[in-house]
C-alpha cells in the first residue's frame, strides 16, 4: 500500500503560494485607479511665472497718422541703421543732395520707391499727406526744415 500523505514542508509551500498569488492580485486589482487628485490646486501649482498679454494698438484712422508715428513703424526699420543702403536719419552728408529736391519731390521719390526701398517704403495703406509727414519728419532730422501737412 502507498502512502498518500503529504509532507508538511509542501502543504507550507502551497500555502504560502496561494497566499503570495493572492497577495499579488490585490496589488493589481488597485493599478488601473487614479488617487482622488484636487483640480484646482493642481492648475495653480502649475501655472507659469510669468505671463505675456498682447493687445494691438487701436488703429489710427486713415490720414490721421503723424509723421513720428509712421517713421517709426515704418521707415525707422531701415533709416536708423542704413540697412540696404537707406540714407540714415539725421546724417547731413547723405541726405544733403537729396533735401534738394524739397518736400513735393522727396515725397514723390518715397511714394514710387527708391533703390530697395519699396513704394511708400511697404505702407501701401499711407494717404499722400501722411507719406509727406514721415518724409518732412525724416528729412528735418537732418536740418532740412520742411512743413508737414496738417
Amino acid at each position: 500500500m502507498s502512502d498518500f500523505r503529504r509532507s508538511p514542508v509542501r502543504s507550507y509551500a502551497r500555502i504560502a503560494l496561494s497566499l503570495g498569488v493572492a497577495v499579488m492580485a490585490t496589488q493589481l486589482v488597485g493599478c488601473g485607479k487614479k488617487a482622488a487628485v484636487d483640480e484646482e490646486l493642481a492648475a495653480k501649482l502649475i501655472q507659469p511665472v510669468a505671463s505675456v498679454s498682447l493687445q494691438a494698438a487701436p488703429a489710427a484712422a486713415p490720414g490721421s497718422r503723424k509723421g513720428e508715428q509712421i517713421y517709426a513703424s515704418v521707415c525707422g526699420a531701415c533709416h536708423d541703421s542704413g540697412a540696404a543702403g537707406a540714407p540714415k536719419a539725421g546724417d547731413k552728408g547723405a541726405w544733403g543732395p537729396r533735401l534738394g529736391a524739397g518736400l513735393e519731390g522727396l515725397a514723390k521719390s518715397a511714394a514710387a520707391g527708391k533703390g530697395a526701398m519699396p513704394p511708400k517704403g511697404g505702407a501701401a495703406d499711407l494717404t499722400d499727406d501722411e507719406l509727406k509727414r514721415a518724409v518732412a519728419f525724416l528729412a528735418n532730422k537732418a536740418g532740412a526744415g520742411f512743413k508737414a501737412p496738417e
